[in-house]
């Protein structure tokens, strides 16, 4: 099994990798057109420069790597992948040999976490209108998309993770539910900058508090993100 977990930034995506490289039976990959995406966009983003020289750039190499050989012989193989990736000009088509799962956050979360590292987030930047169309693509597929919210796993992982293996037809295992303090091997060339909290932890956070206050001169980059996050919020299992 192949599951390719969408979602943008700042989204528990990086804990929901640990997790299932918690498992024996799966091998991961982070975020493997990051750098594709930095070079078909020219963005200048924090570690560019390690990040372009750490993964192929060419989104068709890319493309056959994670739909060839699973790394270390593992019968499955989870992808984290950010929506905000996949732009113009990077080929979608083996999005239908994989299991699609889509990761949603409320939008003032997001705006809040991904400003901490980076200033004046846009809509492009946190991925709620890629994440629709991606989701769009995979039903007008005939694929059968999985949705899953990040509140939700925070609030009670074990219950929600039991959820997502049943959705995807995979045995849950309670290996999920925590993970070295540390870091990963296979974590992408970035995650000095942005993973320093995950890497403190040993497991999911505990449930969150109240909506942050989404700052005045980005209420409209909200406004517009949670239309996209309202209405994948309707599948979420």
């Amino acid at each position: 099994m192949r599951i390719a977990m969408w979602s943008g930034p700042r989204n528990l995506s990086t804990a929901m990798m640990y997790a299932f490289a918690a498992r024996s039976d799966f091998s991961v990959v982070d975020e493997p057109f990051y750098a594709a995406y930095l070079d078909k966009t020219g963005l200048s983003h924090p570690m560019r420069a390690e990040i372009l020289a750490s993964q192929n750039t060419d989104p068709t190499i890319v493309s056959a790597q994670i739909l060839g050989s699973i790394s270390g012989e593992k019968p499955h193989f989870y992808q984290k992948h950010m929506t905000q990736h996949m732009v113009k000009g990077i080929d979608r088509s083996w999005m239908g040999s994989v299991k699609n799962v889509f990761l949603i956050r409320h939008p003032a979360r997001v705006i809040a976490s991904y400003g901490a590292k980076r200033e004046n987030p846009t809509l492009e930047d946190i991925g709620f209108s890629q994440q629709a169309e991606l989701f769009d693509q995979v039903q007008a597929a005939g694929g059968d998309p999985v949705v899953i919210d990040s509140h939700d796993i925070r609030d009670d992982p074990e219950a929600m993770l039991h959820k997502l293996c049943v959705a995807v037809d995979l045995d849950f295992d309670p290996a999920m539910l925590s993970w070295p303090k540390g870091g990963h091997k296979d974590d992408g060339a970035w995650a000095t900058h942005w993973y320093g909290a995950v890497h403190q932890s040993t497991g999911f956070a505990g449930p969150e508090g109240p909506l942050p206050e989404v700052p005045r001169h980005l209420r409209e980059v909200e406004r517009f993100a949670i239309t996209h996050f309202e209405r994948l919020k309707e599948f979420k299992i």
